[in-house]
């Protein structure tokens, strides 16, 4: 009988050792080295057929000698994915989506794989297939392209992919997949390593988009081995509270595009909703002008957004004032506060502040700034702000007001959606001709204030 082959590798970063050791010397985490089982295997194809053609040599050529051309890119008739990913799914390419459980990570690919014009392979190793067809019925029930396959052994996926020959192929999700070429078991770092090296491989011989749904950990991060990320070309990340209805999606790496976009979905009964105007959610409508709230004009990629700010300030109960901030740098407020306190004169060193960005999104815009400040000195002098003003900033540490990056975005956005006043720097560049909502350029806080609280 032969021997069994082991070996230690760490759960969290992938690392691989002759020996159980404490400590991961990669990733510096303790008692995370466990033992697998693995074999050396003898073909690393995906393809399993003997006579399957092998894949030509490339040859290495000039840089000028290469030909250049637009990549083709497979629209997938969601709007928020498509801005996401920079313009539609590229052939070859290997996505991964993770996101904590429940978040709605297999109804969104589903319900894409459900609406595209392609022949689509869903192949998922959680759920059956009559449980995928009730989630299916609420969704698009008359798909004629989408085909479900409940499998979790790569080489019996790949032996249908032969016979089935799909345009795209969407896996839910890679910690439930194993091949018989890792003798471990599923979801363990050397099965989880395999089988996306083996999906990779399918995916740049055929040219045919692979999508993968991940798990991720307590920490927030993508289970397995921290390779699986340097190994794909894409990394969505889903994000929201479940007990809310919005979601949003990230791009944490993306070879075909940005990863400053945001793609914004509402989730209902039927599925995913795409949320084409973001501010209905991040902007709320309320009847009565309440004080500490402010509205920002920021960007997230080329999307234009208004976000609006609340803040809440009250005298510290405790000795130690509060500085609690949601979806904001609390490092950034405590330089905002220093400079009000510095520069303007208010005194909030005693007083706690609380700061929350409506939507439940996290923005790390500079922009922000002085809708921050504005909405900090409203909640302290206890005045409204009038719902038509709206702000796009840089606060400098001596108090002077800086200008941001596509001021022109934001002043039309703000146009767009009827505000009536904008305050941007004095030194912004604006090339707009008479836009209908008024431009107020600032160089100092002190000219906010007295304008708001005159």
């Amino acid at each position: 009988m032969a021997k069994v082959k082991t070996s230690y590798f760490c759960q969290h970063c992938g690392a691989q050792y002759a020996k159980w050791v404490g400590q991961c010397t990669s990733c510096k985490n303790w008692n995370t080295v466990t033992e697998e089982i693995l074999e050396k295997p003898d073909k690393t194809s995906w393809q399993s057929s003997p006579s399957s053609p092998s894949k030509r040599a490339n040859k290495p050529l000039r840089v000028r000698d290469i030909e250049e051309g637009s990549e083709m890119r497979l629209h997938s008739l969601d709007g928020e994915l498509n801005r996401v990913l920079g313009g539609g799914i590229v052939p070859g390419s290997l996505i991964l989506l993770g996101g904590e459980p429940g978040i709605g990570k297999s109804t969104l690919l589903l319900q894409i794989s459900l609406k595209l014009p392609y022949k689509t392979l869903y192949v998922s190793g959680e759920e059956s297939q009559k449980q995928i067809k009730m989630r299916a019925e609420r969704i698009h029930p008359d798909s004629e392209t989408c085909y479900i396959l409940t499998e979790t052994k790569t080489q019996n996926i790949f032996k249908q992919v032969q016979e089935f020959e799909p345009d795209i192929l969407i896996i839910d999700s890679i910690q439930t997949l194993h091949s018989d070429l890792i003798e471990s078991s599923a979801g363990s770092v050397s099965q989880i390593r395999a089988c996306t090296a083996e999906l990779m491989q399918f995916a740049k011989e055929t040219n045919t988009p692979v999508l993968l749904i991940g798990h991720i950990t307590k920490d927030g991060h993508i289970a397995g081995p921290k390779i699986l990320e340097h190994m794909v070309d894409v990394v969505l990340q889903l994000e929201g509270d479940r007990n809310h209805i919005y979601r949003i999606m990230r791009a944490h790496k993306n070879r075909f595009g940005s990863t400053a976009e945001l793609g914004i979905y509402e989730m209902l009964g039927n599925g995913m909703r795409e949320v084409a105007n973001p501010s209905e959610i991040l902007i709320s409508d309320s009847a009565e002008d309440l004080s500490g709230t402010a509205i920002a004009a920021t960007l997230e990629g080329m999307r234009p957004l208004m976000v609006e700010i609340q803040a809440l300030v009250s005298t510290a109960v405790y000795g130690t004032p509060q500085r609690t901030t949601t979806g904001f740098n609390a490092k950034r407020l405590n330089m905002l506060l220093a400079v009000l306190e510095k520069r303007a004169g208010f005194r909030l060193a005693a007083k706690d502040v609380f700061l929350n960005i409506t939507g439940g999104i996290s923005i790390e815009d500079p922009a922000l700034d002085l809708a921050v400040v504005a909405a900090i000195l409203s909640s302290n002098e206890d005045m409204a702000i009038a719902k038509d003003v709206c702000f796009a900033a840089e606060v400098g540490l001596a108090g002077e007001i800086r200008p941001v990056t596509r001021v022109d975005q934001r002043i039309s956005e703000a146009d767009k959606l009827g505000f009536q006043h904008i305050f941007v720097s004095q030194h912004s560049k604006i090339t707009l001709k008479d836009p209908s909502v008024q431009v107020h350029p600032v160089s100092k806080v002190e000219e906010v204030v007295e304008w708001l609280f005159a």
